[in-house]
């Protein structure tokens, strides 16, 4: 692999670190308490760092998701790390009646908020629901959700799955027990390359990685974890690459929409 592929996050490291370390220090100095409450630290620092560059991180996936979701998502959407709710702008109005966006970080849920509103998404209207809990928070989605179960007709994750707690286990109930039968999972994810020279530079880069940006691992192979769990539709949908995207990259992407059998 070679040394500049190897090194290339190390521009992202900088930028995001000169962008939200000084707003994250003020945080802590107008509120000292946070000194012992490391994830809160952790989600001041990343709500920071999205205020600045989530717009340009949405723009450099925008084909991809125009592709993906514009023409595919419909009915209740469960958006996961929904972050500033860019995923909304993807939508066909007329096919998606809710959006349903699950995102911890509180701190991201005033633009968020926002964001749906300019779609013409609003809690008022019943079209939006923000839920402030993790994708792993699986009995807190279906509280709020309708009473018949599963309730989602699309699940959505994009650039989410490198940063939850106990991933396989999260995927596949959210898969069984949130997503309808004949329903359907897409997905956008930076995910292990296939190439071992690249994955040796994945796992180095990982520690420091999730330290900075809110527990992301470059090395989970998601997208094989999500084929996994089973009982789709063969020949319906499949997945995919990022198109024009190096092999030497080391946020491998792969871009997926699989159907649950009904």
């Amino acid at each position: 692999m070679r040394l500049d592929a190897a090194f290339g996050l190390v521009a992202d490291l900088r930028l995001s670190l000169v962008g939200g370390l000084w707003p994250t220090i003020l945080a802590i100095w107008h509120a000292p308490s946070l000194l012992f409450q490391p994830l809160e630290i952790s989600r001041t620092f990343m709500s920071c760092v999205w205020d600045l560059y989530g717009n340009s991180v949405d723009e450099a996936g925008r084909d991809v998701k125009k592709g993906l979701i514009t023409p595919h998502a419909y009915g209740v959407v469960l958006d996961l790390g929904a972050g500033h709710g860019h995923t909304v702008n993807y939508f066909d109005h007329s096919r998606v009646t809710k959006y349903v966006a699950v995102e911890p970080n509180m701190h991201m849920h005033a633009e968020l908020r926002r964001t749906a509103s300019a779609a013409g998404y609003s809690e008022d209207a019943g079209t939006l629901l923000i839920l402030p809990c993790g994708a792993e928070n699986i009995s807190t989605i279906l509280s709020h959700l309708p009473a018949l179960h599963p309730p989602v007709d699309t699940l959505i994750s994009v650039l989410t799955l490198c940063s939850i707690p106990s991933p396989q286990s999260t995927i596949s109930a959210l898969v069984t027990e949130v997503l309808k039968p004949g329903g359907q999972m897409l997905f956008y994810e930076h995910v292990l390359s296939e190439r071992k020279d690249v994955v040796w530079w994945q796992r180095f880069w990982t520690p420091l990685w999730g330290i900075v940006f809110d527990g992301c691992r470059l090395d989970r192979p998601s997208h094989r974890w999500i084929e996994d769990v089973g009982g789709w539709v063969q020949g319906e949908g499949g997945i995919w690459g990022k198109e024009g995207e190096t092999e030497e990259h080391l946020f491998w992407h792969r871009v997926g929409r699989l159907v649950r059998h009904k």
